[in-house]
């Protein structure tokens, strides 16, 4: 038996050994930049990628709240309204920014009570009486602001860190910054609840990043996907067509080069061929115990507490699955999403008893099943509401000052951090935008916000673009 450093019957000297080998260690080197790069992924761009640092959580579970919640009815408590009910608030607030309709009325109380709950004392209006045994797990900011008073660059904002359309979601630089734990769905997850926000798919699309990363819309019914069942007569017959249909995208790559759309292809239709299997898997709860989907509210009265707690419930079982980013966006049916520029009574009472139960549920069931501490949940809206009334019983935008909530992985619970003037209208301490959300998210994630870049149109790009900071002061 010869040993491993040696020919035949000649051994190797140390330094013929290491001549030989050093093509070997600088092949290691390189390996290990191009996979920081992301270069070395490009055979499968979705491919698990090294962090900048020891990440804190390993996936996302963004709530997002089409429309703008009042922080003023949610849980930005300010008894001044009650006082000044009914009042003109040029007169008892001062000076009033423009507003998107301005059709403004009286100073508006907000018509639900609010309590302190759990031993920090958070604030929480009767809204949310699920959510409430849960007040020591919020990280509630009531400092959050956003440079757009409109729906659509609101959400453009919120989603991609700009308010025109065409840059990159944040889920799909979570994706290139990461790839996914999960061979079998994407890395990147949308649970459409029924009602696509302002601005559209652009809100999930993957802009100047590769196509692999873009979001995949799933609905949360019995057939989440169009055409997830297989129509050829033999999973035979359809791998020989997938695979006649990648040898003819690699034939075009041979010849005319890399091309993103082709190379997202060929990634695209092998995951579609894995998530057949997969995803009926994924939306099958016959499996979950009948506690739980009680706990989640699957039978609920409301037809829209169903819709949210199944979305709720396939988002954790996603996690379970190694998805990276999953958002869940509003089921219909509730007025006009929490956009109540009138009757705000009738819509937030429908809003929030469509997610209350179903969000109180999930971040129980993770506690329960030990993925608390390894994912980060976000709750929030586009903007918040006016402290006035807009006409008679409705709020108009408000882009100055609203609350969001973080629980989970990384994040101190049951703190309130920032703070609105005594009319929860404009912040004065803490302030914060959604950039300082975005680098926050990324970096319990383990990236560097400045750090995850792409190269396009001759500048490094990234989701922050020169703006954001980590907000440490909410960390553990």
């Amino acid at each position: 038996m010869h040993s491993p450093f040696s020919t035949g019957h000649h051994p190797l000297s140390r330094r013929a050994m290491l001549a030989r080998c050093a093509g070997g260690f600088g092949a290691v080197a390189a390996t290990a930049l191009l996979a920081r790069s992301g270069l070395a992924a490009n055979a499968n761009p979705l491919a698990p990628k090294l962090t900048h640092f020891p990440p804190r959580v390993r996936s996302v579970i963004f709530l997002y709240m089409d429309g703008g919640p009042s922080q003023i009815d949610t849980f930005d408590y300010k008894p001044l309204l009650e006082k000044h009910h009914g009042e003109d608030p040029r007169t008892a607030i001062g000076k009033l920014e423009p507003t998107q309709f301005n059709n403004v009325g009286k100073v508006l109380k907000s018509p639900w009570t609010f309590k302190q709950h759990g031993e920090s004392g958070q604030w929480i209006s009767s809204l949310f009486p699920h959510l409430t045994a849960h007040a020591d797990d919020l990280c509630v900011i009531k400092s959050m602001t956003s440079r757009f008073p409109e729906h659509t660059s609101a959400n453009y904002f919120l989603h991609t860190g700009s308010g025109l359309q065409g840059r990159p979601s944040m889920g799909a630089w979570v994706g290139y910054g990461l790839g996914s734990e999960s061979e079998n769905l994407p890395g990147f997850v949308v649970l459409n609840g029924g009602l696509i926000p302002p601005g559209g798919l652009d809100n999930f699309n993957s802009g100047f990043l590769p196509a692999a990363y873009q979001g995949s819309v799933i609905k949360p019914g019995a057939v989440p996907i169009a055409n997830i069942q297989p129509t050829e007569a033999t999973p035979r017959l359809q791998r020989q067509k997938l695979d006649f249909l990648k040898q003819l995208d690699e034939q075009s790559l041979a010849s005319i080069g890399r091309v993103d759309q082709i190379e997202a292809a060929i990634a695209n239709q092998e995951l579609a061929f894995r998530m057949q299997s997969a995803v009926p898997d994924l939306v099958d709860i016959s499996s979950e115990s009948q506690a739980t989907q009680e706990m989640y509210g699957l039978n609920a009265e409301w037809k829209g507490t169903q819709v949210f707690a199944r979305q709720c419930l396939l988002a954790r079982r996603m996690v379970e699955r190694g998805v990276r980013f999953i958002e869940l966006t509003c089921p219909a049916g509730n007025g006009d999403r929490w956009d109540q520029h009138s009757n705000l009574k009738d819509g937030h009472e429908k809003n929030s008893r469509t997610i209350d139960q179903p969000v109180a549920a999930l971040l129980s069931d993770l506690k329960q099943r030990g993925l608390f501490d390894e994912t980060l949940v976000v709750w929030t809206g586009e903007f918040g509401r006016t402290p006035f009334a807009q006409g008679a019983d409705g709020r108009d935008h408000n882009q100055f000052g609203f609350s969001m909530w973080l629980a989970g992985g990384g994040v101190k619970g049951g703190l309130s951090y920032g703070r609105t003037d005594d009319w929860g209208y404009k912040t004065v301490e803490n302030k914060l935008e959604i950039h300082d959300l975005h680098a926050t998210m990324l970096h319990l994630l383990g990236l560097d916000h400045t750090q995850t870049t792409f190269r396009f149109s001759s500048r490094d790009m990234r989701l922050t673009d020169v703006h954001g900071h980590v907000i440490h002061d909410i960390l553990t």
